[in-house]
């Protein structure tokens, strides 16, 4: 009797695309379906013609439609359980951090010190420690990307039709993300929109975002919450989402967020770690949208977590 770990016995496979899934890339669609199986293998799989689109050829770009059927060919992939036991574990403490849940989207509350994808190192992200977690779920894809040390609102998407949905309100700016950022001293700025053209570039063998002509418009609403003069806690409404933006443009109006190795001031990281400041002190709170099929307002929010609420109440104690 085979090991209910053994790899999936290859079998050619015929799949007739639905509506739902509809729309995608084909070697994206091809990554979610051959679960487990290296990028670079599918793409090898694409080139040598052995994934086939209604009998011929495909591209890796070609988009699939409605009634296509894709074959997929006989490929040793492993088994849903054979996820590493650290990765079910992030995934079963993902499960205990999800705001919402319904049959297309799933609402988390991050927390630090998770990427959203693996890599750099990292054998699991969020994603990843979600599908160890839900092995038989069909469909799992983010909708878009915090950084690792920042916590806060997330959306999963359950099913391609909400992914694209939600994609579309991004792009149009149709998604309305708030932030809770403690920054560098008295903030005296009051409510002011900030912004600049950001570009990602490298620098010492890092990627950094910087201030540049050249860059991406970038735009925030800055507010502030309670003004110290150590440091002062501000609400951000990120118009566009931009990578680093809101910690790039703090910095820029000379008060970098606390915690922040990057772009931020050494000597300020030095005595926020004397409160307790393990990390960026960065939080999405919340994240909001008008459901373009019921036309109801969706919003859901994270309380700010333990450690940096110990940080205000350490900062407030100190007469910050």
């Amino acid at each position: 009797m085979a090991s209910s770990s053994s790899p999936v016995r290859p079998a050619v496979e015929y799949v007739e695309i639905t509506a739902e899934a509809a729309g995608q890339r084909l070697d994206n669609f091809l990554v979610t379906r051959l679960k487990g199986v290296p990028k670079s293998h599918v793409y090898r799989l694409l080139r040598k013609g052995e994934v086939r689109v209604n009998k011929g050829r495909a591209k890796p770009e070609y988009r699939l439609a409605a009634g296509d059927v894709v074959r997929l060919p006989p490929v040793r992939r492993p088994g849903p359980e054979q996820a590493s036991p650290r990765g079910r574990a992030a995934g079963l403490r993902l499960e205990t951090a999800i705001l919402h849940e319904d049959e297309r989207l799933i609402v988390l509350d991050k927390p630090a010190g998770i990427a959203v994808h693996g890599g750099s190192g990292l054998s699991h992200g969020v994603i990843e420690a979600l599908r160890a977690a839900r092995p038989d779920a069909p469909y799992l894809e983010l909708v878009h990307r915090l950084d690792r040390e920042t916590s806060g609102c997330l959306l999963v998407a359950k099913r391609r039709s909400a992914l694209r949905a939600l994609h579309e309100l991004l792009r149009n700016g149709q998604i309305e993300k708030r932030y809770l950022a403690l920054v560098q001293g008295r903030w005296d700025l009051g409510q002011v929109k900030l912004e600049d053209r950001l570009r990602k570039t490298i620098r010492g063998g890092e990627r950094v975002v910087t201030v540049d002509e050249s860059g991406k418009a970038a735009a925030s609403i800055f507010r502030p919450v309670e003004i110290r003069n150590i440091a002062s806690l501000l609400e951000v409404h990120i118009m566009t989402g931009r990578t680093h933006q809101i910690r790039v443009q703090a910095a820029e109006a000379g008060h970098p967020l606390a915690g922040d190795e990057r772009y931020g001031d050494r000597e300020f990281n030095r005595l926020m770690k004397t409160l307790g400041l393990e990390r960026l002190f960065l939080h999405a709170a919340s994240i909001g949208w008008e459901d373009p099929a019921s036309g109801e307002w969706r919003m859901y929010s994270a309380p700010l977590p333990d450690d940096l609420r110990a940080v205000l109440s350490r900062l407030e104690a100190r007469g910050g």
